[in-house]
């Protein structure tokens, strides 16, 4: 954890933007894989784990904003845990580490919440994301279940999102932790990306580095030779020459803090003239959008950078024709460009989602597109100083859109589907990396993962 200053300090920001009341901040519970005494690594909420710090399961954190007090609920472990898991520090010696002198049993928050319900107090909690906290949330506060995110405090939620938001110098250090990690993970699966591997080889070495470096994947690998498929999680497939594979991964401190890395590399390590053009189109919309990437500019235009950018590549190549501009306008890019730049990066993967993309990606100056493809920008408004971000750009053929497509008639005055037709079978590119803003213009995270098609070929050559 951080010293115990930076979560008072953080505790302290929060009540200044919530005008009264109290916070309830639950932390998470043991998941159950199967049966209750076999669960899932431990992962901490990442809001109780902003301000409290504590990577403790049943814990439990208030914030009480008018009297000053900041509170953490939880239990000693009694003998029978000590057997199975040893000697553990008592709650109240854990809370003095975050800055914290106020600490009761788990089963006084009933106690302490319903004293503030009797009071008319303001009660602010987040939107929930498991079952065990909302049911926790909702019993406290005698809610129903299913209308729980109704009541989700929205003063919470934005003031969340302000502080979350800005990264701290050492934040942006346990993120560049994370990447530094990732890029033992990617060469690794460089160097064994070729002919008569099979893809669940390369996921298990990549996981398992994630895990001996200290903590599990941020979110479960991407990893196939059917790159079209944007989230592909089927690693059964044996790698063949001529195909493209894409990596899609990252991991976590022991802070929570997240890498969320893609490349894309030739099976058997040599692109062909055809795969270097549309990956030389993919990079350099990589390139252009982070060279857009500035305080003060709309994340949505740094988007558009790199679509008008891949349209263009596209129509040198004569997959597409007509006016670039025009064409990513009208959204004809879409066909080969189907998602967002990118997404806030931070304590998740997709930072803060669990508040709401709308409120975390948007805001009152701009709000999301409804048109296909730019509809699925996760981040659109305006970049400050301190925001962590990703830049993602891909070229995809996914052969039902192109048929859905064709079938329509859509977009024949920009899209040349007789060429298209050439491709149908080629796959996906995806290039992504980690990018902080700064006070003047932008820093791309970590140590550099190969991802010129000279460094990536020379990776390759290095076979485990």
């Amino acid at each position: 954890m951080f010293n115990s200053e930076i979560y008072t300090e953080r505790r302290n920001a929060l009540r200044k933007l919530i005008p009264s009341g109290i916070v309830l901040l639950p932390g998470n519970s043991e998941a159950a894989y199967n049966y209750s005494a076999n669960t899932y690594t431990f992962r901490q909420d990442s809001n109780f784990s902003y301000f409290f710090g504590l990577e403790n399961p049943d814990f439990a954190g208030v914030i009480d904003i008018d009297n000053n007090i900041d509170y953490i609920f939880g239990n000693d472990f009694e003998i029978d845990d000590i057997i199975w898991m040893g000697p553990q520090p008592k709650v109240i010696d854990l809370a003095l580490k975050v800055g914290v002198k106020n600490t009761s049993s788990l089963s006084e928050l009933a106690v302490f919440v319903n004293n503030a319900i009797q009071k008319r107090r303001p009660i602010h909690f987040a939107p929930t994301y498991r079952a065990e906290t909302t049911l926790q949330v909702c019993g406290l506060l005698g809610l129903n279940p299913l209308r729980i995110r109704d009541y989700a405090s929205l003063p919470l939620i934005e003031a969340v999102v302000k502080l979350r938001s800005i990264k701290s110098d050492l934040e942006v250090a346990e993120i560049e932790k994370a990447i530094g990690t990732a890029w033992h993970m990617f060469t690794t699966g460089m160097r064994m990306a070729h002919p008569g591997r099979k893809e669940q080889e390369i996921v298990g070495a990549m996981e398992g580095i994630s895990i001996g470096q200290g903590r599990p994947v941020s979110f479960p690998i991407i990893l196939s030779t059917n790159g079209q498929i944007l989230h592909n999680h089927h690693h059964e497939n044996i790698l063949k020459e001529g195909k493209m594979m894409v990596m899609d991964a990252g991991t976590e401190t022991a802070l929570n803090y997240c890498s969320d890395i893609t490349r894309t590399v030739p099976v058997g390590g040599k692109f062909s003239q055809k795969q270097r053009e549309i990956y030389e189109i993919v990079l350099n919309a990589n390139l252009n959008g982070i060279a857009a990437t500035k305080p003060g500019t709309f994340y949505r235009d740094c988007h558009t950078v790199a679509a008008e950018t891949i349209a263009s590549g596209l129509k040198d190549l004569g997959l597409m024709k007509g006016d670039v501009k025009e064409a990513v306008a009208a959204g004809a890019h879409a066909l080969f460009f189907p998602h967002g730049l990118g997404h806030m990066l931070g304590m998740d993967v997709h930072d803060m989602e669990g508040l709401g993309q709308i409120h975390v990606g948007y805001d009152n100056e701009i709000q999301p597109s409804t048109q296909f493809g730019t509809a699925y920008l996760r981040l659109g408004r305006r970049l400050q100083p301190g925001f962590v971000l990703t830049n993602e750009p891909g070229i995809y053929f996914i052969p039902e859109l192109i048929d859905m497509w064709k079938g329509e008639k859509k977009y024949q005055e920009f899209l040349n589907y007789d060429k298209i037709e050439e491709y149908r079978d080629f796959g996906g590119i995806r290039i992504e990396d980690d990018i902080l803003v700064t006070a003047d213009g932008n820093r791309v995270l970590g140590k550099p993962i190969p991802k010129t098609v000279a460094e990536v070929e020379a990776t390759m050559a290095e076979k485990l």
